[in-house]
């Protein structure tokens, strides 16, 4: 089953055209195109009690996010079908710390590939647990706290008609940096079993690969252990006064094997569970999709959670 989100950034119908014309010689396809919020979840979930072997996902790294909470409804299992990811939004933050080309039309011909093969790798994930009950997978990223306000207030923008590309998501952070988030009082605590709680954090990244996204080519990478085989890894900031968010900004944007590190950050590394406590309600986003806002959060990580065509 291939699922297209036809709104995805840079996704066309003609797009999607060639790539089911590409997929049309090797593969017994049905396509489903999504039309509201949650429907790649609902048609990949139809696609694992139906049988189907594997499950494309054509789309941003929101339709990536939906067609796996979507295959995992039930947990992971053999049975679940494989997933294949084609990027076609405007960061496809999960699909490029795979190794896929940022391109559909050169990814596709990796998926072909290793469909052809019968390649695939096994990665692990994450999840959010919410005080409601309420589960949700995520692939590389959850974050609370400013990120999320300014994912919040580019989905605003976005429906205002503003296009998604990285100087949206800057303009955007340094609008809401000084006009917008708090940044006199931390609400932030972290906590993981076995370990001291660390709090008066304003923000907080739980990172189930690296990078934790990208602006452009540029990868932004304040974790650079994490990865789709250990635990989760969690970024906290102590400061939002302007010069050390500079310096923080600035060491995320060159880290490559070190986790950023500084008196005014926190980090956690190889976590299996991690709970983000707030003193006050607070924004929530997961792989880069503005959830609301909560006053507490348990991350867990999902070791070999979900078959990837790669």
């Amino acid at each position: 089953m291939l699922i297209a989100n036809p709104k995805a950034t840079s996704t066309s119908r003609t797009a999607r055209d060639v790539l089911v014309r590409a997929f049309s010689g090797d593969l017994d396809l049905a396509v489903a195109e999504t039309g509201h919020r949650g429907h790649a979840t609902e048609l990949a979930r139809q696609a694992t009690v139906e049988g189907y072997d594997v499950v494309v996902a054509l789309g941003g790294d929101g339709t990536v996010n939906e067609a796996v909470n979507g295959l995992l409804a039930e947990g992971p299992s053999p049975k679940v079908p494989a997933l294949a990811v084609l990027p076609c939004g405007s960061a496809n933050v999960f699909a490029r710390a795979l190794g896929l080309p940022n391109d559909p039309v050169a990814a596709i011909r990796t998926v072909l590939s290793a469909l052809r093969a019968g390649r695939h790798r096994t990665v692990g994930l994450g999840t959010a647990s919410l005080p409601d009950g309420t589960d949700r997978y995520f692939t590389f990223c959850a974050g609370v706290g400013l990120d999320a306000e300014v994912v919040r207030e580019v989905e605003r923008r976005r429906l205002a008609g503003a296009r998604a590309d990285p100087s949206l998501y800057v303009r955007t952070a340094v609008r809401h940096f000084y006009a917008g988030t708090d940044r006199r009082r931390p609400a932030l605590t972290v906590e993981v079993p076995g370990r001291p709680d660390q709090s008066g954090l304003f923000l907080a990244f739980v990172s189930n690969t690296s990078p934790w996204t990208f602006l452009g080519p540029l990868p932004v990478n304040p974790s650079p252990k994490a990865n789709f085989t250990g635990g989760l890894e969690v970024f906290g900031v102590r400061s939002l006064g302007t010069m050390p968010v500079l310096g923080t900004v600035g060491r995320m944007l060159t880290a490559r094997t070190h986790p950023v590190r500084g008196r005014h950050v926190t980090n956690v590394h190889d976590a299996s569970q991690v709970t983000l406590r707030a003193e006050r309600p607070i924004a929530f986003q997961l792989d880069g999709d503005y959830l609301g806002e909560q006053e507490s959060i348990t991350f867990r990580s999902v070791p070999k959670a979900i078959r990837i065509v790669i």
